[in-house]
Order: C-alpha cells, then structure tokens, then sequence
C-alpha cells in the first residue's frame, strides 16, 4: 500500500472515531429535514436519539411532537409540546402547536388558553387569533366568536379564513341572509375560495337553486378536490336537475374517496332504487345498516327492494322491525300484509289488513291513536325520523366546510426554499422513484455502472421526491448504516472504502442526515476525484440543507447555493451527456429565480431527454413566472402527457387565472 493511500486510510480512521460521537446538533438538523420532507417517522427515530441522550432539550420534544401531529398521534403530540413547554415555556410556537393537538382531540378549552399562552408572547400573530376565534365557534360561543372576528377583519383585511368562518356562525345561528352577505364578502375577498363555494352551494341547495348548487359544488371540487361531501351534495343538486348519470359518478367518487362515507351510500342507494338498479341499491342498504342496524328509514327502502326482487321473507323481517318502532305505519302493514299474502301465510296477512282498516275507520271517528310524548321524544333522538320520508335525500345535520384553522407554527420549520411547486432535484437513493403513472425508472449510466460492478448492499436509483420510508424500513436503513461503518472500519483498501462511502452517504440521504452525507462524500471525493455521482449526489445534499436553513432564517444561501453549482459543473465536466445533472442546475436556477439560465439548461436536458417529464414540468412553471404563460402552458401540457398528470391541474389554474402569474 502506497504511503498516500494509508494515510487516507487513518484520516478515515480519525473521521470515523469523530463521526462516532454522539452529535446532538447534527441529529436535531436531520431530523428537522426528514420533517420539512414529511418523512415523519424518520424525523421521530432522530429525535428519539437525541432524547434518550439529552431529555432536558426542548427542541427534540417540540419536533418529535410535530412529526406525531403529522402522523395524526393526537395524544402523543399534546404530551411531547407539555414536555417541551416545561422546559422552555417561552416559546409561543409551542404552545401554538399543543394547542392544535387539543383541537385535534376537540380540546377546544385547552386550545383556547394555550392560544391566549401564545398570544402574550407574540401579539401579533394573526394566525392565533384566528384560531381561538376557531375554537369559540366550536364551543357555540357565538357572540363571542362574531366580536373577535370583526376584530381581526378590521385589523388584517386580507385574512380570507375570517370571512369564511363569520358566514359559517351565522349559518349555526340560521341567520341566512346575513351569512349570505358575509359569503359574498368571502367571494370577493378570494374567489379561488373552495369552502366558500361549498357554502354556496349549501345555502343553494336550501333554496332548491339547483343550477347554481351545481355551479357552486362544481367551483368548491375544482379548488378542493379531495372533501367528499361536495360530491355528495353536487350529486344531490344533479338528481335534482335529472343529471343521472353525473350525480351517479359524484356518489361513486365520494364512496371511492371515504369507502366508509355512510350519507354517500344511503343516497346511492336512493338512486339505484330510482333507476332501478335494485340488487346494486340493496348492496348500499346492507352497508348502511351494518353500521346503524336500527336506522328505520333505510331498513323499510331495503324492505320495499328485497320486496320487489322476491325476497318475501327477507322484506317481511325488515318491514316487521320498521312496525315494530312505528305501530301507526300503515303503508308498512300494507306493504308486509303482501309479502304475506305472495308466501301462502293468509291469516297473518288478514290480521295486518285488519290492524289498517280498523285505523281508517277510528280516524275517520275522530279516535286516532296518537303516541305519547316518551314515544315522541325516543323518535327525535332518533334524528326526527319521519318515515314517510323514506325516499328522500339525506344530509348532514352540522356540515361545518371552513377550512382548517391556519398553521402559523409551521412556517419556522415546513416552509420550502422557495415558494413554489416545481418538482424537486433528481438524486441518487435507495427507494425506487414513483413518477406520476409510470413505473420505468430514470436510467444514468454511471449509477448502472456502479451497481453491476461494485454490487452494493443495496441497489441504487435516480429519484425524484421520494416516498417516507416506514417504521420498519427507517430500522433498516439506520441498521445498514451501521454495517457500513464497521466495513468501512476493517477494509484495507482505499477503493473499497470509497465504494463503501458512496453507499452510506446514500443511506444518510434516505435518512435526512444530509451533513453526513457531505462528509461522506467529500472523503469519497479526496480518494476518487473524477466520480461523477460523488458531485452530483453532494451538490443535491447541498441544496436540501440550504433549504432547511433558509426556512429558519439562516443566511447561508449562497454560500451553499454556489457549493451546489461548483459540483454540478465538476460533474457535467466529465459527463456532459448527463440530461439529469443540466435538469438539476436548471432547478437550482430556478429556485433562485435566475429564469434565463434555468430555461436554457431545461431546454438542454430535453434535448438529450425528450421523456424527461420533470424537465418539461419545471420549464413550464419557469416560463410563466417570467410571463410568457402560452409556452409555459404547452410545456406542462407535455409534462402530463408523459406522465405527470398533476401538471394538468396548474395548466386549469393558470389557463383560468386572467392576471398575470406571480410567484
């Protein structure tokens, strides 16, 4: 061995026993970037690291909090934000996010005085008000909730959400007309406002203004794709308006979202009945009645099916338990006196016809029974079921369609570089790439190269906004990383331990661990200069780091920034065919709004990639944040012609938006 190569072996060694110490400021920064990736359960495994070391930091307690608030571990958020607030209870994004975790759990109490905590600490911020304003109108507190908002609509005008939830308490408070008001305010104020056009088209739909509920339904699901109920209420309007076959779709769609949506099945099955499909709308009932096996109105619309596809008996145990709540049901006992009748079982059909004549003839006589206020109170708890509405549409009591209280807390720590939706830098991982509807994965030739002739631990991708990795998979790869250090540890050749180095600065990549990354790679650099992926897997670490500092205020951008283009011209030096290094100089470009640049280095990785989707994706939004929106257009239209079909819905927006695009 050459003198040079053992004393790049003893640096490593000496790197590895430092790297080997527990290093708390790095675990909390991979943490936070795993959380700023929603890699959440990677973020949390990090912040379990530096806890079991040093309980007594409130950072980790805050971001392990933040991540269970992600994962929707209510209860376990609340506990980790109390821990952070003991130590530290001067930070009023703690108490902001303890306080959404209360929410969460319907907490509004506690949410309130923790938003009161935050606000003595941070006056302010616009979002706390909002928020125990929020909380009010959860508790009923009406008047209060009507003061607090006129407040913030004098004080921040341009806060959309206070427009909203005012039209909402006035609704709670069925004060149509002036929540109409209110909603038009909401409209101007933010006509790209998906609950307000759902709130329209409530209020529609109580008007029997079933053209416009459809209009308003139509807007609320073009800028709110995924709230199923105004599927179910635009459907609704369209049975109304005889669309069937559209409100069909819009039942089927709701279903498809929230498999589990009970007024979406029972409505179908009301429309299934009506066009006949009657075994489909028996299959609707089941499921409606398997969750709420006393629900009368959908048992006799299951007895009046299963009547009519012969299934006597079946109707008959049906038709028995509606009578059995309502004895005064006549056209019940008529309904079931049939199906005896059709079975051969005479007597019992005579007496149920006797039990309806007798009736007629008492209320013609003045002596109708009528039933007792218990009884009348057991049917109003029963949601004011009259039967004689079995036929008619259901809805929801209490539809509160206000959009989520705003998340003020989460600008310190989730905010992007940058505010837009390009798609992200191309880098090398361990998880496959999952590109819109393909499933071909991006090919380099290098990284080809590296896998067939090293035969790594684990095959290596080019990806594209990865996955979050699982529980299990976070074990594995924090588990490889360390497989990887102890070969590293007793390997005795210098290129052994390079290859070895590009496999685990990888696997701090999937991790989050992007500074580990970097000093892998830089070791992996001083040994093998001329590596194409060290470059551009370093440059790509680069940027993600910035990023995270960016979004905490950390000035350090272009420093980083000009690290990652350094890199990237290192590579494209020696593989300047690589369409995948000029797509992410053009991102890195872009990110910093040099639009010039980045449509000329778009245009260059086409050229040599014409199925690079994310290229045409990317230029088209380049394109129409430097005002030239027609070309841009055509560019995402590729894009989601290759592939990337969020591309069609930024195509709508803009295509719809007459001003000009802003970033």
């Amino acid at each position: 061995m050459s003198y040079r190569s053992h004393l790049v072996l003893v640096l490593l060694s000496m790197a590895l026993a430092g790297k080997a110490q527990y290093n708390t400021d790095r675990l909390i920064i991979s943490g936070q970037i795993a959380f700023n990736n929603r890699d959440y359960v990677v973020a949390i495994q990090h912040f379990n690291n530096v806890l079991s070391n040093k309980p007594y930091l409130y950072e980790p307690w805050y971001y392990r909090g933040l991540a269970k608030l992600m994962l929707e571990d209510y209860a376990g958020a609340e506990e980790d934000f109390t821990e952070a607030i003991k130590l530290n209870p001067y930070v009023h994004q703690i108490f902001s996010a303890r306080a959404e975790s209360y929410i969460r759990l319907s907490q509004y109490e506690q949410a309130i005085a923790d938003y009161e905590k935050a606000l003595a600490l941070s006056p302010d911020e616009r979002g706390y008000w909002f928020n125990r304003a929020y909380c009010r109108f959860f508790l009923k507190e009406y008047q209060q909730t009507h003061e607090e908002l006129d407040y913030i609509v004098k004080r921040w005008p341009d806060l959309n959400n206070a427009y909203s939830l005012q039209t909402e308490v006035y609704l709670n408070e069925n004060d149509t007309a002036t929540a109409s008001r209110w909603l038009d305010k909401t409209l101007e104020h933010n006509p790209y406002d998906g609950s307000s056009w759902s709130i329209k088209g409530r209020l529609s739909l109580q008007r029997k203004e079933w053209g416009m509920a459809d209009s308003a339904f139509t807007k609320a699901i073009h800028y709110q794709p995924r709230v199923v109920n105004n599927y179910m209420y635009r459907a609704m309007a369209r049975v109304s308006l005889n669309k069937l076959r559209q409100a069909m779709e819009d039942y089927d769609k709701s279903i498809d979202m929230n498999p589990n949506n009970f007024l979406s099945h029972y409505n179908r099955g009301l429309l299934r009945q009506q066009l006949g499909d009657d075994n489909r709308a028996i299959e609707d009932f089941n499921f409606v009645l398997a969750y709420e096996p006393n629900n009368i109105l959908a048992l006799y619309n299951r007895a009046i099916l299963l009547d009519k596809t012969g299934d006597y008996r079946a109707a008959i145990a049906d038709y028995s338990r509606v009578i059995e709540t309502f004895p005064n049901f006549w056209t019940g006992l008529i309904n079931r006196a049939a199906c005896y009748r059709k079975l051969g079982m005479v007597a019992k059909a005579e007496v149920d016809e006797f039990r309806v004549t007798k009736a007629r003839m008492d209320k013609r006589l003045g002596i109708q029974q009528r039933w007792s206020p218990n009884k009348l109170r057991e049917v109003r708890k029963m949601s004011d079921i009259d039967v004689e509405k079995y036929d008619q549409w259901v809805v929801v009591d209490e539809d509160i369609v206000t959009p989520d209280y705003k998340n003020e807390y989460r600008g310190s720590i989730q905010n992007r570089l940058v505010e837009n939706e390009y798609m992200p830098l191309l880098s090398l991982s361990y998880m496959p790439y999952q590109g819109g509807v393909r499933t071909a994965q991006l090919i380099d030739h290098d990284l080809e190269k590296f896998n067939n002739e090293k035969q790594p631990l684990r095959r290596l991708y080019v990806t594209c906004k990865p996955a979050p990795i699982s529980a299990d998979m976070t074990r594995a790869f924090f588990h490889s990383i360390d497989s990887i250090t102890k070969a590293i540890a007793a390997t005795h050749e210098i290129q052994d331990a390079a290859d070895l180095l590009l496999q685990r600065a990888v696997a701090h990549v999937t991790t989050h661990n992007f500074t580990e990354a970097v000093n892998d790679l830089s070791d992996y650099i001083h040994i093998d200069s001329t590596s194409v992926l060290a470059y551009w897997e370093r440059a790509y670490c680069h940027v993600m780091i910035n990023e995270l500092g960016a979004s905490q205020g950390i000035d350090e951008s272009k420093l980083r920034t000009a690290a990652a283009l350094d890199d990237m011209q290192r590579a494209l030096a020696m593989n300047e065919d690589n369409a995948f290094l000029y797509y992410d100089m053009a991102t890195i470009y872009a990110y910093q709004k040099e639009y010039s640049s980045a449509i000329d280095l778009y245009q260059k990785a086409i050229q040599l990639n014409g199925n690079l989707a994310e290229a045409y994706y990317n230029l088209g939004l380049v394109r129409i944040f430097n005002n030239n929106k027609a070309q841009g257009v055509r560019d995402l239209s590729k894009a989601g012609e290759l592939g990337l079909y969020d591309a069609y819905s930024i195509i709508k927006r803009y295509s719809s938006d007459k001003s000009s695009a802003t970033e």
